[in-house]
Order: structure tokens, then sequence, then C-alpha cells
């Protein structure tokens, strides 16, 4: 017959765990492990909403917008040049249009100038994405969908007494040919320093990578 293990009236603890500093060292570093597993099954972006109607949409061709870098003049050209990169390198795509190329086409070609134009202006002054333009936009570039990405935060800065380099991005992934916002997502990315700065574009590469772990495909 199996005797219960006998509890100290004070405490749930066994009272063999109470008695026995070190089975309460280990008590107490299960419980820690517990928490901190806990915490890590919490763990995500910012946040992410996916349309209902991305599991069917499959693009085979992306474009990347020219990144708005806002006030963040530093980030503007390498941060293009960085989401190409990490996309190209997935292989989830048969082609990516890069920021860089698409942004030549702006220049070059006065009907996707006033195209590209129009369309952003809708899009962050009333948040709508018109699907006539975005339509003609796939077409120029020859693309099934389009990322709209923006870099909210791109400094070094002092959170709760810590040094920091500080990353945040917005992206949107648009289906080209009815406009429909399939994916949208914002996250941030800080790592902390005491004597040597991290670089912002390698901060916001493993932040880009993380949030690209969300995107439909």
């Amino acid at each position: 017959m199996v005797r219960p293990i006998p509890l100290n009236k004070r405490s749930e603890r066994p009272l063999c765990l109470q008695e026995c500093p070190v089975k309460r060292r280990y008590w107490n570093a299960f419980i820690a492990l517990f928490l901190i597993l806990m915490i890590s099954a919490c763990g995500g972006l910012r946040y992410s909403q996916v349309d209902t109607e991305a599991g069917n949409f499959h693009p085979r061709r992306l474009g990347v917008l020219p990144v708005d870098v806002g006030t963040y003049e530093e980030a503007r050209g390498t941060v293009d040049q960085m989401i190409a990169g990490v996309l190209t390198e997935k292989k989830w795509f048969n082609d990516v249009v890069a920021g860089d190329d698409i942004n030549r086409q702006f220049h070059a070609n006065e009907e996707f100038r006033a195209v590209m134009t129009d369309y952003m202006a809708k899009l962050k002054t009333v948040n709508f994405s018109d699907p006539q333009l975005s339509a003609r936009i796939g077409e120029l570039c020859q693309v099934d969908s389009f990322l709209v990405v923006s870099v909210d935060y791109w400094n070094y800065t002092t959170e709760n007494g810590d040094k920091v380099g500080k990353v945040s991005l917005g992206i949107k992934m648009i289906q080209a040919e009815t406009g429909k916002v399939l994916w949208k997502a914002g996250h941030f990315r800080a790592e902390k320093y005491r004597f040597i700065k991290p670089e912002l574009l390698s901060v916001a590469r493993t932040l880009f990578r993380e949030m690209i772990g969300y995107m439909p495909r």
C-alpha cells in the first residue's frame, strides 16, 4: 500500500521538499523553468492580421515597393536591399522584384510614377488600397503581389536603463489584382549593448526574418 506524502499544514508543498534545501532548490528551479516556458509560449509579433482568403493565394512573383523610411534617412536604400536579399534567400517565390528596381522604374516611367503616387497617397491618408491602381502596379511591375514596408523606428536609445539598438517595421502584403490587404503586421526588435553598438541593419534583418515567418505565401 502506497502511503501519501505528508504535507505541512501551513504549505501545500511536501515536507520532504521543505526539510531538504537541495530538493527545495530543485523545486524552485522547476517552477522557474515552467514560468519561462509559459512566457515563451506567449511570444509572437506585436500584431499580425491575416485575411481569410490568404490561404488560397500563392503568389509566384513578389514585388517590394521602396521602403518608407520616414525620418530615418540612414535606412534609405540599405533596408530595401536587405529585404530583397532575405526574400531571395528564402526561395519562396519564382522572382522577387526589389525596391531598387521599382524605384528606378518610378523615376523612368511617368505613368508608373503617377499610379504609385496616387496609390500610396490613398493608402496612407485613408487606409484604402485602390484595386484599380494596385492592379496597374502589378501589371507594370509584372508581380502577383507586393509588399508595402515602413520603418517606424531606427535608432539607438535607452530602455529601462539598458542601452539598445532598436528597429521597428510595419509590413502590408497586397494582392495586386484585387488590392486586398492579405496580411499586415508590425513588430520591433531591441538588442542590448554595453560598449559596441549593434549594427541597426543587422537588427532589422533579424526582425524582418522573424516577421515574414507569419506571412502567407
